[in-house]
């Protein structure tokens, strides 16, 4: 089993309630579980010789379609990119042709097209029984993924408090982009929390000492929530439901997916009441919210066994509606087999789209900075390119509204959406990349590849608002992958890691002339990343010995990042015993507040537990919390005035902020 359904695992028997521990948690797998965090971060280079060029192909596309349902192999199709009036065009992005306009699709018999070449494609590579499973969206949400703030921090290094964070008398989800709303497990609005239990959302008044559970909403069984919203006495609950469509004379039905975003008023918290819903088809990939406009994502699989006349089976819909073809944005390759659906709607009006767009392709990492979207292809074509690569798609929203506005192709992949930044109109990335096996390499042999085989390396790019390179860095750290980044103003930092966590930082000053300030090698490493204060980054990952095949617990890391030339780790905490973290797959999971100075997430050794913790340069890390959860939750910490709420399933419980001597408790 790979790391990412490790991982995936973990997360969905927390949302489930499972009770028991995953074995990959317990201490007598922790080497193993280590050696798998080294796996993911391995793509497996195979020899094309005459008498193993099937199975390496096999083995290669594999590769791709774990990594979050990228897209695989393509013929040499992106060379004949078709733009909107069906010519061929080439531009630059490492000597090959991309088409830097998205176009839109002339009609549904285009789509089709693309849809039969898939299946082309894919009859080729498996045998004729091709690939119609669901994509599986990234779990370290996106994207995926990794949110006070977990803040881009649009200004200098010592910019890293938002004004959010300094004002606010509660706390938010950490969410990626400062300025740039998500959903999640739990919600406050400072007077009532939010929970997601199982197929309820319990509503839990907090204005008092003691806690009141003022209800719930009760969905049906059919529908899986993953998310909610609150805001202006409007909570948004997003989940998946399947339906069941009969096929041709009774025979050959199938289920299909919809993501549903209902929209329910709660000014009287006791009898909420439904205010309308919007529904697109796919399952859930991640929501953001901006202003009143709520922007839904979801991942549609497109069937590429379908009949011409099956315009469902193949397109989109929304409300019921197929996507109109010039709202359906064509890949850079003529083929396709998968869409990012989006779609927003307004929370005054909830029951009606204001805009949507299918990105078609292959659903991908997305990032939403405050004013575009970007979808992040992983592109892996051993005929076309040497190397693994991201095509990147680009759609502008404002006030609901939607416009396409253009794409590139670059070398590697992203790591999770803190891999790529925007800043100042410029879009900042850092990548690792891997062999496609096109260049001759040594056939794997139980998980391993000799010296001889192409080394993983990382490189940095920056692209103008056209997509256009204005810069890059590449050859950056031999054998060694991405396993975080942070993008900070004018500075960069990301984590690479194989043996010991080298920290670079960048100076990103000058666009066209980027510079690589310094390079901290410790042992370990930090897969997030997180502005604590002035000068500060907090770092929380794994404590590794030097021979990196033994670990000594979660660790977290403060870097001295006043001097980015010079950054220096100047405490380190390490959690022995517990091995897994779920910030490490879930950026959500974290509670981070520098105004209140407190660090909070689930961790897991033998059990899970919650733990806050303090820091200050004097005293260093400081653990003020340590609840050991009891089941499998993935327990959430949010506060709320001069209380903090730990929320686990269906239990809550409240403590003072100042000793954390325990209030009150409740059984939802």
């Amino acid at each position: 089993m790979s790391f990412e359904q490790e991982q995936f695992e973990e997360e969905l028997k927390a949302k489930t309630n499972e009770v028991e521990v995953p074995d990959s948690l317990k201490p007598e797998n922790i080497e193993k579980m280590l050696e798998q965090k080294t796996v993911k971060k391995k793509k497996w280079k195979p020899l094309y010789t005459v008498c193993a060029a099937a199975a390496c192909c096999v083995l290669v596309i594999g590769i791709a379609v774990a990594g979050n349902g990228m897209l695989t192999k393509n013929n040499g199709d992106l060379s004949e990119t078709a733009d909107s009036a069906g010519r061929k065009s080439s531009a630059d992005s490492g000597g090959v042709s991309v088409d830097k306009t998205i176009a839109s699709a002339e009609d549904y018999d285009q789509i089709y097209k693309y849809i039969k070449a898939e299946k082309k494609n894919q009859d080729k590579l498996y045998g004729g029984y091709g690939n119609t499973g669901s994509v599986m969206p990234e779990s370290r949400v996106d994207d995926g993924a990794m949110e006070d703030s977990a803040n881009t921090a649009a200004g200098s290094a010592e910019k890293s408090v938002s004004a959010a964070d300094q004002a606010s008398a509660y706390s938010d989800t950490n969410v990626r982009q400062e300025g740039v709303g998500e959903g999640d497990i739990v919600k406050t609005d400072g007077s009532r929390l939010y929970i997601l239990n199982g197929q309820k959302i319990q509503i839990v008044d907090i204005e008092g000492e003691e806690m009141e559970d003022l209800g719930a909403i009760r969905m049906e069984d059919d529908c899986f929530v993953s998310e909610l919203y609150v805001k202006d006495d409007k909570l948004v609950v997003v989940y998946t439901r399947s339906e069941y469509e009969d096929g041709e004379n009774g025979y050959g039905g199938m289920y299909k997916q919809y993501t549903v975003a209902e929209t329910y008023d709660v000014s009287n918290p006791k009898e909420p009441k439904s205010a309308g819903m919007i529904t697109q088809s796919g399952n859930f990939y991640t929501m953001r919210v901006i202003g009143d406009y709520v922007y839904m994502l979801s991942n549609f699989q497109a069937d590429v066994q379908a009949a011409r006349d099956d315009i469902s089976s193949y397109i989109p819909e929304i409300n019921g509606k197929a996507v109109d073809s010039a709202n359906i944005l064509l890949p850079q390759y003529i083929r396709g087999s998968q869409y990012t659906v989006v779609a927003s709607f307004s929370l005054k009006d909830p029951d009606k789209k204001v805009d949507s767009k299918a990105i078609f392709g292959s659903a991908g990492l997305v990032y939403v900075s405050n004013e575009n979207i970007y979808v992040c292809e992983g592109y892996y074509n051993s005929e076309d390119s040497i190397v693994t690569q991201t095509c990147i798609r680009k759609v502008a929203y404002k006030d609901g509204s939607l416009k396409a506005v253009g794409q590139t192709r670059i070398d590697g992949t992203l790591n999770d959406s803190f891999s790529i930044d925007e800043y100042e109109g410029n879009l900042r990335l850092v990548t690792t990349v891997s062999a496609t096996g096109r260049s001759v390499s040594p056939l794997v042999l139980f998980g391993t590849v000799s010296d001889t085989a192409e080394k993983d390396s990382n490189a940095l790019y920056i692209l103008d608002e056209n997509l256009e390179e204005l810069s890059k860095i590449d050859g950056l750290a031999k054998d060694e992958m991405v396993y975080s980044a942070r993008f900070m103003g004018d500075t960069g930092y990301f984590v690479t890691y194989k043996q010991v966590d080298p920290l670079f930082s960048v100076d990103l000053s000058d666009p066209k002339k980027p510079k690589i300030l310094g390079e901290l090698k410790i042992p370990g490493f930090s897969d997030y990343l997180h502005p604590y204060g002035d000068g500060l980054l907090l770092g929380i990952g794994m404590d590794v010995d030097e021979t990196g095949t033994v670990t000594n617990g979660v660790k977290l890391s403060m870097f001295d990042i006043s001097d980015p030339s010079n950054v220096k780790e100047v405490e380190k905490y390490v959690l022995e015993d517990i091995y897994s973290s779920a910030v490490s797959y879930n950026y959500k999971a974290a509670l981070i507040s520098t105004d209140r100075n407190l660090i909070g997430f689930t961790a897991y050794g033998q059990g899970p537990h919650y733990y806050l913790f303090s820091y200050d340069g004097k005293d260093g890390f400081k653990c003020l919390f340590d609840r050991e959860l009891g089941s499998s939750y993935e327990g959430r910490g949010v506060y709320s005035g001069d209380k903090i709420y730990i929320v686990a399933g269906n239990t809550v419980e409240s403590y003072a902020i100042d000793g954390f001597k325990k209030v009150d408790d409740i059984v939802l």
